[in-house]
């Protein structure tokens, strides 16, 4: 498998800049895995291929604002720090940039604040161990932005920390959103609720791994970041339910995948418990527990798109791909969305 088997052509007007004046606007194509067929409605007609005693899973990390803004001492340089996790209360894991000017111990001053920060140690991959020589969560509350992807091209606004969220969102700890459930509103959950589609909530915080482009040309060489991942006894429950019935387990997302997949016994079981998931799905895999994916249409030769192509076969996902970019989709975070079913 070569990583050019994931490539499409994509005119660079059809990635949303912004989202959609309502969430549930967002148009929806819907492919079929038995027939090869595909159909193309609004979100808002969701709750319709969804039966009674499916089981929706959904992923309900929150971004937080994880981007900060700030100085070199000294030289006054901008720096920009993108908290990934923290690894103690004073100590954060971050990409930053300029890389070249933050070596160990190189300090960094926020504006009108009384905290600062200093470069612990350089990575091997290349981030920093920041330290805080004071509380960090103040900070970020008060100077951190919502870290919109890269291939968003402007500023964050106050909007974004709205509508970059999912209407689910619980648990802060992700740098991006699980952008599949961002079309989903009050009101499409209550139709769900009223036709007796269960619900679990799983937890899986984005990393920069995400985005992280897949640099070697045979794809199972390919490493990726670990997430952390929670599964509770509720959500076990509930896909439990679902199976019990010979029901769907439909995910919001390919975070959702990863933690299913992650923690599904050789017996079918969803497994109660955290942990660091690593799981790379590319086609060949053979999924355990996903019956039904809802996602949104991700960036050519991404793990992403190979995740996909692996639930629905690579030619099927070519041609869904050819078909959106012909009839106009937007794609990636604040795009449109595919049912597979």
């Amino acid at each position: 498998m070569n990583l050019s088997d994931f490539d499409y052509h994509l005119p660079e007007s059809l990635i949303a800049q912004n989202p959609s004046n309502r969430r549930d606007e967002s148009r929806l194509m819907v492919v079929n895995r038995d027939d090869g067929s595909i159909g193309h409605f609004r979100f808002s007609d969701f709750p319709g291929f969804l039966k009674q005693d499916d089981c929706l899973v959904v992923n309900e990390t929150k971004v937080f604002p994880a981007r900060l803004r700030g100085k070199k001492a000294g030289t006054g340089g901008s720096v920009e720090l993108l908290l990934v996790r923290p690894e103690s209360e004073k100590t954060w894991e971050a990409l930053v940039r300029p890389g070249r000017r933050l070596k160990e111990g190189a300090e960094i001053v926020f504006e009108e604040e009384e905290v600062t920060a200093t470069v612990e140690k350089v990575l091997p991959d290349g981030n920093r161990l920041i330290r805080f020589d004071g509380d960090p969560t103040g900070l970020i509350e008060r100077k951190g932005s919502i870290p919109l992807p890269p291939y968003i091209q402007r500023e964050a606004t106050a909007d974004d920390s709205e509508r970059y969220q999912t209407v689910y969102a619980r648990t802060p700890g992700a740098i991006a959103a699980p952008t599949a459930g961002l079309h989903f509103t009050p009101d499409i959950l209550d139709q769900l609720d009223q036709k007796g589609v269960g619900r679990a909530s799983v937890l899986l915080h984005v990393g920069p791994g995400t985005f992280k482009p897949v640099e070697v040309e045979e794809v199972t060489q390919h490493s990726m970041h670990a997430e952390y991942y929670e599964v509770s006894d509720s959500a076990s429950e509930q896909v439990q339910k679902a199976r019990n019935l010979s029901r769907r387990v439909i995910a919001v997302g390919t975070t959702s995948v990863r933690v299913l997949e992650s923690q599904t016994a050789g017996d079918g079981t969803l497994q109660i418990g955290c942990g660091w998931t690593d799981i790379f799905i590319y086609p060949g895999y053979e999924f355990q527990s996903v019956d039904v994916l809802l996602t949104n249409f991700h960036l050519p030769k991404s793990t992403l798109l190979m995740l996909v192509s692996a639930f629905a076969g690579i030619d099927l996902i070519k041609r869904a791909y050819e078909e959106a970019v012909a009839e106009g989709y937007r794609f990636y975070s604040y795009g449109d969305a595919m049912l597979i079913v």
